[in-house]
This record gives structure tokens, C-alpha cells and sequence, in this order.
């Protein structure tokens, strides 16, 4: 059997999305944008939105007041979005809808035991 392997690989679709929308933050309300986690598992691609004014932090008390906080594509969990809420910052979730998926299901068959 032949493996043929594509050269570049591509990112998921989940990833895809992420990337664009912090690129479209960027353009949109200028830097900085405050991103939760990095964006994607890439030094390139993180380091390209660095450039661009992106600012990856770990935890949201590393963002100011009145700033914009992109969510990764991996999501994050709720006491995240309900400081963001409390906050008032303006929350953009970049969360890959699979990952989004697999949360909804967690908290159901946490519900039903």
C-alpha cells in the first residue's frame, strides 16, 4: 500500500475559522486584541498575529477593562465566559463548534449522572 502524505497540511476547519477571526478583530478595531490561549498549536501562525497586534494571555485578569478578548478555538470554560460577561469586555468566541459540541454533551450526561 502507497501512503501519500499532502505537503503543507492544511488546519481543521475549527482552526481555519479561529485564525480568521482574530485576523478580522485585527482589521476591524485595530490592535490590541487580547486573545485567551494561543489562537492555534502553531509558532508561526502565532507569531504572524503577534506581528499583526494580537496579545495571546493565559487568564482574563491579564486583560484590561474595556478591551477585546478573542476565546480560542479550544474553548474555554464557563466561569471564563461569565468573568468576561461580568467584566463587560467585548467577548468574540472563536470556540471550533466541534469542541463546542463535545461541552454541550459533557454538561448533559453530567446533568443525567
Amino acid at each position: 500500500m502507497k501512503i501519500l502524505l499532502a505537503n503543507p497540511r492544511g488546519f481543521c476547519a475549527g482552526v481555519d475559522r479561529a485564525i480568521e477571526i482574530v485576523e478580522r478583530a485585527l482589521e476591524l478595531f485595530g490592535p490590541p486584541i487580547y486573545v485567551r490561549h494561543e489562537v492555534v498549536h502553531n509558532r508561526f501562525v502565532v507569531d504572524g498575529l503577534r506581528r499583526k497586534g494580537a496579545i495571546f494571555v493565559e487568564e482574563l485578569d491579564e486583560v484590561p477593562d474595556d478591551a477585546t478578548v478573542i476565546f480560542s478555538a479550544h474553548g474555554v470554560a464557563r466561569a471564563v465566559q461569565t468573568e468576561a460577561q461580568r467584566r463587560q469586555l467585548t467577548v468574540f468566541d472563536a470556540t471550533c463548534p466541534l469542541v463546542t459540541k463535545v461541552h454541550m454533551e459533557v454538561t448533559r450526561y453530567a446533568r443525567e449522572g
